[in-house]
């Protein structure tokens, strides 16, 4: 069986076949797309946390007083 003569001396993974500068350019790359998709994930935290404060602070003394875990009837 012949070798092929083009893939002597060369890594057998990716990585080692690609220029070092290019393998630092994806990483830096992949680290800059996974802050990005951190601060997105932590933005839609904040608006989800303050859409439910803005529900509890507009909701009505019925559904206030249904929420409610006392027994009122003992304050009659």
């Amino acid at each position: 069986m012949k070798k092929d003569k083009r893939n002597e001396g060369l890594g057998n993974t990716l990585k080692d076949r690609l220029n070092g500068d290019l393998v630092s350019k994806l990483a830096s790359k992949k680290q800059t797309l996974q802050k990005q998709q951190e601060e997105v994930e932590e933005r839609q935290r904040q608006e989800r946390i303050e859409e439910r404060r803005r529900k509890e602070k507009n909701k009505s003394f019925e559904e206030l007083l249904a929420e409610s875990n006392m027994d009122w009837k003992k304050f009659k």
